[in-house]
């Protein structure tokens, strides 16, 4: 028996038990040759914005590198304490260290970069797919064309070996600094069973729901108004971080134990066979896993957390556009106005113009403000007034003001009452004004009329009289600028060719298109969605696997006890059900934990990214619960195979 014929036969027996490893290999290496493949496509100039896309994805591709090394490391941890005594075998038969290592290197050598080139191929194929995708989600019409790209090939193959040098060095260290005893109690040893629960632990445990509670209690009331200033709300940000993942550790480390042996003592000792499986296992097991669920929790929030956000900020585009932007143009410079307007008639677009006269004035809102985010904000402010005959359907009475443009936004950091007095500064004297409703309705676009709380309209005499003592110092200076127009076309399918026509003319600022702004924040958080869904599945389908090959040693160091229970009398589906629960513990607690830390996180700050939360927040996390499910899936079959061998 030779060398050769030594590994191609255990890597023939432990094919099996190496599928999925093989599988996320695959699926990590074809990710990241498709994106560093998008990295050099001349394609990606079309995905320009605010951000360039190929540098984006090139940023993102730095991030993947480390997500797949991180996991092959652990992996490959995994199953080299696992081959313990078929190494401390190999030596006891007279194979020296370097002979073993020689021969595990060969059979990692087979797989990895077996696995690594059928994943450039994969990766080849599915560039074309990403890259339809990406256009898709920009709404980028071109042809999606199929491109090998040789840099991205030397990039991948460079990395990935790279990869594999540290796993050989990470086996070359295992074999040098175990002894033929130690090999053989090294799976032994892995987990501690614990038979009382100490008074620490429970101490523990109570402290790690404390601390995720505060933690969640604080970001709640991150823009509350309770942190004064920048330095405050950083530190606040810092101490939830704290709080969150030091309570996630402990609760992992203790509260689970504690709250499983809560219900045992409850039942007297007295647990069903499905029990035994599932809360006797978990409660002793979990706490040895803590850093692990510790880490794979965090990074799922976070990955869930800004998939959400950036998903909300492209759920709202249309929304945010018509806020920055409520008409399709909008001009405050007569003459490129009516050069606009020319254009269109000479192109046959139908369009209405709408004339809003403006004037800018001081007011004080200290009557009708009830809380900031800024504690010292000043109640004093300049705003936008028009009158209400410049808007269609609407109607002030003489005396009466009501603000337009008062977004979520600005109800979340400026909440304000829906009735109060309200004083206007001219300078001949102040005029008292009393609010008499809020409307979310924006009338003019936000950075030329909206100012900070919004658009003030009254009645046509007050106008006209708020006009007539208006301060000079306060109004814009430039000819003409204190007139709005705004242009909303009559068929909007023409928008894109009218928007030809806006840039031809190059109008001067300040101008507005609302095609724009929705074009421009399509394509900076379409980029963003895509980079963060793509790494976000990546770490999905890495943690999922980690968790999965941990099952696979736990099911193996319980086949003796699922043995003795079979030939007790229990069923298959007796035991099968108790693995069920067990699974369902072991990978819904960390995706239930995870799934909470990106609710309080995306709700302490979602109103900066979009109009809509739930929705797009619950079908990301219904995407990734679903995904997640499939590896808890894989393991109960897993165990059923190890029940069905173990009698």
């Amino acid at each position: 028996m030779n060398l050769n014929y030594i590994i191609l036969r255990n890597l023939k027996k432990n094919i099996k038990n190496y599928y999925l490893y093989v599988f996320a290999l695959i699926f990590s290496v074809a990710l990241y040759f498709s994106f560093v493949t998008l990295q050099y496509d001349p394609a990606m100039d079309e995905v320009s914005g605010s951000i360039k896309g190929g540098a984006a994805i090139g940023a993102s591709s730095v991030l993947l590198v480390a997500i797949v090394a991180i996991f092959l490391l652990y992996a490959n941890t995994i199953f080299i304490k696992r081959r313990s005594k078929e190494i401390g075998l190999f030596q006891l038969i007279g194979l020296t260290k370097t002979r073993i290592f020689a021969l595990l290197s060969a059979e990692n050598l087979i797989l990895y970069f077996g696995s690594l080139f059928i994943g450039i191929g994969a990766g080849f194929v599915m560039s074309r797919l990403i890259l339809m995708i990406l256009f898709k989600i920009l709404e980028i019409d071109q042809l999606a064309a199929l491109r090998f790209s040789p840099e991205a090939l030397m990039q991948t193959v460079l990395v990935f070996a790279a990869v594999y040098v540290l796993i050989m060095i990470m086996n070359y260290t295992f074999i040098r600094a175990q002894s033929i005893l130690s090999l053989f109690k090294t799976t032994s040893t892995s987990q501690g069973m614990v038979k009382k629960m100490p008074l620490w632990e429970i101490i523990m445990g109570l402290l790690g729901i404390g601390f995720i509670a505060a933690g969640y209690y604080v970001s709640s009331q991150l823009f509350s108004g309770k942190f004064s200033d920048m330095n405050g709300l950083m530190l606040a940000m810092i101490i939830i971080l704290a709080l969150v993942i030091a309570g996630t550790y402990l609760f992992y480390k203790g509260s689970v134990s504690f709250i499983f042996n809560l219900i045992r003592k409850r039942k007297k000792g007295y647990l069903s066979i499905n029990e035994v499986l599932s809360l006797s296992s978990i409660m002793f097991r979990m706490k040895s896993n803590a850093l692990l669920l510790t880490v794979i929790t965090t990074v799922s929030a976070l990955a869930i957390g800004l998939l959400s956000l950036s998903y909300i900020s492209y759920y709202s585009v249309e929304t945010s556009a018509r806020e920055s932007s409520p008409h399709d143009f909008g001009f405050v410079m007569k003459e490129a106005g009516s050069d606009f307007v020319q254009a269109l008639d000479q192109k046959k677009i139908g369009y209405t113009v709408l004339e809003i006269p403006t004037v800018r004035v001081k007011l004080d809102l200290g009557e009708v403000l009830v809380s900031s985010t800024f504690p010292d904000y000043d109640t004093s402010l300049e705003a936008t007034v028009i009158s209400d005959s410049s808007l269609e359907g609407m109607d002030v009475q003489p005396g009466d003001v009501m603000i337009t443009g008062y977004t979520h936004t600005l109800q979340t950091m400026l909440k304000l009452k829906d009735s109060g007095e309200v004083d206007f500064y001219t300078k001949d004297g102040i005029m008292k004004q009393q609010l008499n409703g809020l409307s979310e309705k924006p009338v003019l676009p936000y950075s030329y009329g909206g100012g900070v709380i919004g658009v003030f309209v009254v009645d046509e005499s007050v106008f006209k009289e708020l006009t007539a003592h208006q301060d000079p110092n306060l109004q814009y200076k430039k000819p003409g600028s204190g007139n709005y127009r705004g242009i909303v076309l009559k068929n909007r399918s023409q928008v894109k060719e009218a928007y030809e026509i806006y840039l031809e003319q190059k109008p001067e600022f300040p101008s507005f298109s609302q095609y724009e702004f929705e074009f421009n924040q399509r394509t900076n958080m379409g980029l963003i969605m895509f980079i963060v869904g793509f790494l976000g599945l990546t770490f999905l389908i890495t943690s999922g696997c980690i968790l999965y090959f941990k099952q696979m040693d736990e099911s193996e160091e319980e086949r003796e006890g699922y043995t003795i229970l079979r030939k007790l009398g229990f069923t298959q589906g007796d035991l099968l059900r108790g693995i069920q629960f067990k699974q369902l513990f072991n990978f819904g607690i960390p995706l239930v934990v995870g799934l909470c830390h990106s609710y309080f996180a995306v709700k302490s700050g979602w109103f900066f990214f979009g109009t809509e939360m739930l929705t797009p927040m619950f079908v990301v996390m219904a995407v990734y619960t679903v995904l997640y499910s499939i590896f808890g899936l894989l393991s109960v079959l897993y165990y059923k195979r190890v029940i069905r061998e173990s009698l």
